[in-house]
């Protein structure tokens, strides 16, 4: 059974970045790539970054009941696909999800194993001066982020970790140790330790 990681953060946090570094060294992970109804930005490349569709198409996939998740952030839909956690099982890895904190609430209802991390910058300073840096945002935007960010820190309770993302390198290593953690937590090798116990009763 795959284990389902939720990892939510205000935006300019950092997450993408942390995301990417645990990818690149955890070949157990599939990352999940969430529709969005919004254009790309800058370099974002289709069904590497998200898989873009139309709002009609996005509706239609809601009436199907076909996503674990989805949200309407800033007038625009993101969610996840059902057909990649089951891709994910079928090739005998762990799902990373990078979702927002409604989307988070939403799959917790439908996978309640899931585990949450939440994400966040060391201040709001420091949030605002990562946002700037992208060169992505008018400033209405960056305000309204800002924001966001503050109703989004609320919720920080509902999650099972908490990362502060001050130092990439640390929080890297401690991202990659909850993955790890998890991963042999009693109730999560539960069947396999029954298999091995199993082989230790028949010898009896």
């Amino acid at each position: 059974m795959s284990i389902v990681f939720v990892v939510s953060a205000p935006s300019g946090s950092g997450k993408s970045t942390l995301l990417r570094r645990l990818l690149m060294q955890d070949e157990g992970l599939l990352f999940s790539v969430s529709y969005t109804t919004r254009p790309p930005r800058g370099m974002e490349q289709p069904g590497q970054d998200y898989c873009y569709v139309s709002r009609q198409e996005f509706e239609a996939a809601i009436a199907r009941d076909e996503f674990l998740e989805y949200a309407e952030v800033f007038g625009n839909y993101y969610g996840t696909h059902r057909g990649t956690l089951e891709r994910a099982q079928a090739e005998g890895k762990d799902l990373l999800l990078d979702i927002d904190v409604q989307g988070a609430g939403q799959l917790k209802l439908r996978v309640p194993d899931a585990v949450s991390i939440f994400i966040l910058a060391p201040s709001r300073n420091d949030l605002e001066t990562r946002l700037r840096a992208r060169s992505e945002d008018a400033e209405d935007v960056i305000q309204r982020r800002l924001r966001g960010a503050a109703r989004e820190i609320r919720n920080y309770g509902a999650y099972d970790y908490v990362l502060v993302n001050q130092d990439l390198e640390k929080s890297v290593d401690t991202l990659a140790s909850i993955v790890k953690a998890e991963r042999v937590r009693r109730t999560r090798m539960e069947q396999q330790v029954k298999r091995i116990l199993g082989t230790f009763e028949s010898g009896l």
